[in-house]
């Protein structure tokens, strides 16, 4: 533990691809940065067995292989990653204190990259068989499961849009919502409800989720209407009930109606010199090349904040 102040141009928080993305674009501008992680890099990436829509590799990728090369190139250019939990962050006389577990440290610019807590459903066999049919992305891994028969669990625009999406690769879709209607916007809903590779049940709940050990195989329901438990196969199960952003360190910033922090183009959020990429800003798509383009923007707007209140170039 380093209990001496140090005081870089940039703390990001968050260890994901869009903090990651921003410690590497921040460094090679020639900016001292330093990011904090609780746990180990790679965020949400960490749980995807096999990433095989990322530019650049023609084979699928692991997201812990793809996370570490992200590390490895942020500390090539100077970033340094502090394995350490942030406590605080508070603003006087133009700077931010940020409070670690690592020190205290006094910067003009703070990135956050704190991603967002997605809801699980806490039954029986999500846990063990995540990555091995169930997920909590259609894009990432809806391709693995062309052709089969696949389980959706939620009601708002997420649940809706990835089964819109799955059905595109799969004829058999069902998607349940413990509600009498979905919560999504009245046309995706509608579009879920007329497509015929899509089986809508309302007023069902997952019980547990069933497997052989390698993989998902069957999934037992509730039927809240009949007040009956049945068990059907599946081969995955998408789960899409909502996911809490981690804003907790800035109470004050403004946020969405789903609690995303809103920022503008350049990541700029409602309070100057504190920037927000990836999984906690309110953005129409969220994927790991977003979240990277995030990082790199943010941390360019960033290095543009420094030279105004520095007077000097850093590139």
């Amino acid at each position: 533990m380093n209990n001496t102040t140090d005081n870089p141009d940039i703390i990001v928080i968050g260890g994901g691809p869009a903090g990651l993305s921003a410690a590497q674009y921040a460094a090679r501008a020639g900016l001292s940065v330093h990011l904090f992680e609780e746990i180990a890099p790679g965020g949400q990436t960490l749980t995807i067995d096999g990433l095989e829509n990322y530019p650049g590799f023609d084979q699928p990728i692991g997201g812990f292989e793809l996370a570490q090369k992200f590390a490895a190139q942020a500390e090539k250019f100077g970033a340094v990653i502090h394995y350490a939990t942030v406590d605080s962050i508070t603003r006087k006389d133009g700077l931010f204190t940020v409070s670690t577990t690592d020190g205290q440290f006094n910067v003009p610019a703070v990135i956050l990259a704190t991603g967002a807590k997605r809801r699980e459903l806490g039954v029986p066999g999500e846990t063990e068989y995540q990555g091995k049919g169930v997920s909590y992305c259609a894009t990432c891994d809806g391709p693995f499961f062309k052709n089969r028969k696949i389980l959706v669990v939620g009601g708002g625009d997420s649940a809706c849009d990835e089964s819109l999406f799955l059905a595109k690769l799969t004829s058999h879709v069902v998607i349940i919502h413990r509600k009498e209607r979905f919560r999504a916007q009245k046309g995706i809903a509608n579009l879920v409800q007329h497509d015929s590779h899509i089986e809508t049940r309302f007023f069902h709940t997952v019980n547990s989720i069933q497997g052989d050990g390698n993989r998902v195989t069957a999934v037992s329901l509730h039927d809240l209407q009949e007040n009956r438990d049945y068990t059907e196969d599946f081969d995955a199960v998408f789960i899409f009930v909502g996911a809490l952003p981690r804003t907790q360190l800035v109470p004050t910033i403004e946020v969405d109606e789903s609690g995303y922090i809103k920022t503008d183009g350049h990541m700029q959020s409602s309070i100057p010199g504190i920037y927000a990429v990836g999984d906690v800003r309110d953005t129409p798509f969220r994927q790991v090349v977003t979240s990277a383009s995030d990082g790199a923007i943010a941390a360019h707007s960033a290095a543009q904040y420094i030279d105004s209140l520095k007077g000097q170039s850093y590139v």
